[in-house]
């Protein structure tokens, strides 16, 4: 182990050290940004992106459950990133199935697919529900696993779905439109019955949600992290959740 090791891991140490226990947040939502960039600093193809940065999600759902995250949401997919070009998507949706596949077979924590899984191909799909089946009664951090998952397209399918259960109560159009509450767009969500997220992580530098938990972060606390998803470090994790504990939380103030 050279100096650096040790300065690293005494300060993580710190790190861990100095965090507020009765200030940790029960959701973490995740945007893993930065792996094609990273890719290309690195003189690498895409798809080794992908892959080193898949390869960073289990230390990062360790870390959660550490300091005692209960559920944690990572943006794999968005809707918009299905328009890629084909070789590219197909890709990274192999990387996406041997990720998720990875995790169900840690049997370690509890998977759940949070998207439009319509819109994804048959296998892709697929994959996603069978690790939810097999890990559903593992009593674990919950892992929401955003794979074709847009904000604007899930508050869409919430108005939706509710609007088809007023139709099936055999309410009318304009009973059902009266009945259209926040609570009962919230009951209709994809993480429906959870915790919404009190800290959103974006990784990569970049500043903006881009369409992720549009309705549930409306109270989340954001921090942004430059180092690329691939290089994300445990001392990167701790220090986001150090400047969430410290913030005053104002709900919507």
């Amino acid at each position: 182990m050279n100096v650096s090791d040790l300065v690293y891991g005494a300060y993580e140490r710190r790190l861990m050290g100095s965090l507020d226990r009765d200030r940790i947040p029960r959701h973490v939502g995740v945007m893993l940004d930065g792996n094609r960039r990273w890719a290309k600093s690195v003189g690498a193809d895409t798809a080794h992106g992908y892959r080193a940065g898949a390869d960073n999600i289990q230390p990062l759902l360790g870390w959660c459950e550490e300091v005692g995250v209960k559920v944690v949401t990572l943006w794999l997919l968005s809707t918009d990133n299905l328009n890629r070009p084909s070789a590219q998507l197909t890709e990274l949706l192999g990387v996406i199935e041997g990720a998720v596949d990875s995790l169900a077979s840690a049997h370690r924590w509890r998977l759940h697919p949070v998207g439009a899984l319509d819109l994804l191909p048959a296998t892709t799909a697929e994959q996603l529900k069978a690790a939810a089946d097999s890990t559903r009664d593992i009593d674990g951090l919950l892992v929401n696993i955003a794979v074709g998952y847009g904000g604007r397209r899930e508050i869409a399918d919430a108005v939706r779905a509710l609007l088809l259960e007023q139709a099936a109560e055999g309410h009318t159009l304009e009973q059902a439109a009266e009945r259209i509450s926040a609570e009962g767009i919230s009951d209709h969500l994809y993480t429906k019955g959870q915790p919404d997220p009190d800290l959103v992580i974006r990784t990569s530098g970049e500043q903006r949600l881009g369409g992720f938990l549009l309705w549930q972060s409306a109270h989340s606390e954001f921090y942004f992290c430059e180092a690329l998803w691939p290089d994300f470090r445990k001392v990167d994790f701790l220090r986001a959740i150090r400047a969430y504990a410290e913030r005053e939380r104002r709900f919507g103030a």
